[in-house]
């Protein structure tokens, strides 16, 4: 090992709880700390294929980033991993971080364009993917100038490099990147659902501040914990639940390669005793109205967390009445890295998103660009030191979302009497009815409190005036139910709850909504029917 390798990893490995050093690895950092805890033989990850230990992990990350560099990947270099969650993809993402090359992780669910433009966009010189996700990169990758190399995850390379052979041919001593805290590690894009995807830069030393302002102290993972996310690794929402929470205290994690579904998130319940539980609003809604959801006395869950969209409080209260646990509703952004405002463990308070998270800040902005007071909606801003450092090859919506300290999150809020913030939706779903402001996600969580109501959206409608009014499309627990006395019952229903003027003029019954891969409802698709 050089001195260069010996300075990164040991002035890491020693560092208390919430410092980053200058010269930091977080790769290096987080296999050398685990394997010096004594944690060499215990489970890191558990997929289909079976149990990875923590050596296997850091032998595998070694071999991965010389693979890499045997290929001739360089420091700083760009390397685009669309995967499913198996072992091979924390040994892809840690392994292009302890080599100082960037690991750019995709959401598996898009389309052959959205990878088009991501390719293009990052000059990724190294895709890797996983089998069963080639077919949507198979044209692609025969246009994009600036790929060098493809590496295929799973049994049928398509004629590439196999993931496995190049792990199991690689040779060289371990090398360790001296990267420092602010060196460029990772790009997250985000969805794109208002506009082409933009990525956010993340750096080495936000991934371990994440674990020690939020994972440790108010998640609460402990060495322990077997840990299982609904969300997938590639989100910043996931990435954190299950791989750098979980690996800062030596616990385990459940990988699943399937999209989660109901009936199949209850069957790894049963199987596997998972202790921390990470969903996301409109999973926990279809699981508790699931048949097939497993009993209490069935699972093991000591702790579940919910971030991704506001949680409605009749869905908390049902978990809570179910499986005696509550759900610790959170507020992160791919441009925050993680959870920045959140309930905690015995102050959680239903119907809100928490307060600020120990080493972050709020502060909520009017249209007149003022802080605005106490119980008045506003835009949230948020101040901490996980943010990302510019969206990639945008400087416009980088000047607009990344203010100096502060980063825009476009989302909502107001600030209740007791402290905690109310989530009024995304500010470019705000409602304008006579003149005064409506939250759809006020008026979803009024419908979604009716016993017969699954899920709810409410965009903006014109009326015969043009004038907007609100419209809900409305998921029954019992599609045999819908009809127009339902209707008029859920109208009523919800100018019981709220004041009058917010009631949904129109309500449309629907099999299902249309969501990001996250389980986000996308409202602009439901606004969009409208002018079609």
């Amino acid at each position: 090992m050089t001195a260069a390798n010996a300075r990164v990893e040991n002035s890491a490995s020693e560092n208390p709880m919430g410092e980053v050093p200058r010269d930091y690895n977080f790769a290096a950092a987080i296999l050398d700390m685990n394997l010096k805890a004594g944690r060499a033989e215990k489970p890191v990850f558990i997929d289909h294929r079976g149990s990875w230990t923590y050596a296997q992990l850091a032998d595998r990350v070694d071999r991965f980033g010389k693979a890499l560099r045997a290929l001739g990947v360089r420091r700083e270099e760009r390397v685009l991993i669309c995967m499913t969650d198996t072992i091979d993809w924390p040994t892809a993402f840690l392994g292009c971080l302890k080599a100082g090359i960037i690991a750019i992780p995709v959401n598996t669910l898009l389309t052959e364009q959205d990878y088009k433009f991501m390719l293009g966009d990052s000059r990724a010189c190294t895709l890797v993917v996983s089998d069963v996700l080639y077919p949507r990169f198979a044209e692609t990758i025969k246009n994009a100038p600036d790929l060098k190399h493809v590496i295929v995850s799973g049994e049928d390379a398509k004629g590439h490099h196999k993931f496995e052979d190049l792990i199991a041919n690689a040779k060289g001593e371990a090398y360790s990147a001296p990267t420092t805290r602010d060196d460029m590690a990772f790009w997250l894009y985000t969805s794109g659902s208002t506009g082409a995807p933009k990525g956010a830069v993340h750096v080495h030393g936000s991934l371990k501040l994440t674990a020690d302002l939020y994972g440790t102290p108010v998640a609460g993972l402990k060495e322990n914990d077997l840990v299982y996310s609904v969300a997938k690794l590639f989100f910043a929402y996931g990435l954190g639940n299950a791989m750098t929470f979980p690996m800062s205290v030596g616990a385990t994690t459940v990988l699943n390669p399937e999209r989660p579904t109901p009936d199949g998130v209850a069957a790894l319940l049963k199987k596997y005793p998972i202790t921390v539980f990470w969903g996301v609003p409109t999973f926990y809604a279809a699981f508790i109205n699931s048949p097939n959801a497993p009993q209490k006395s069935e699972v093991k869950i000591r702790r579940a967390l919910s971030a991704g969209e506001a949680l409605p409080e009749q869905i908390a209260k049902q978990f809570k009445e179910r499986y005696g646990v509550e759900i610790c509703d959170g507020l992160g952004t791919t441009e925050m890295l993680h959870i920045y405002l959140t309930n905690v463990p015995g102050a959680t308070k239903y119907g809100t998103t928490g307060k600020a998270v120990p080493g972050y800040e709020i502060k909520l902005i009017g249209e007149d660009g003022a802080p605005v007071k106490k119980g008045e909606m506003g835009e949230m801003y948020a101040r901490g030191p996980t943010s990302a450092i510019m969206y990639w090859n945008n400087r416009e919506k980088s000047r607009s979302t990344f203010q100096g300290e502060w980063t825009r999150s476009g989302d909502k809020y107001y600030e209740d009497e007791d402290g905690y913030y109310v989530c009024c939706g995304r500010a470019d779903d705000m409602l304008k009815v006579s003149g005064l402001y409506v939250s759809p996600f006020e008026v979803e969580a009024a419908l979604c409190s009716h016993p017969d109501v699954l899920e709810a959206a409410v965009v903006g409608w014109n009326d015969e005036q043009k004038l907007v009014k609100p419209k809900a499309f409305v998921v029954l627990k019992d599609q045999a139910k819908a009809n127009d006395s339902l209707v008029k019952s859920l109208q009523e229903h919800v100018k019981a709850k709220l004041a009058p003027f917010k009631y949904p003029r129109w309500i449309e019954f629907r099999k299902d909504l249309p969501k990001t891969a996250t389980g986000k409802i996308q409202r602009f698709m439901l606004r969009a029917e409208e002018t079609a």
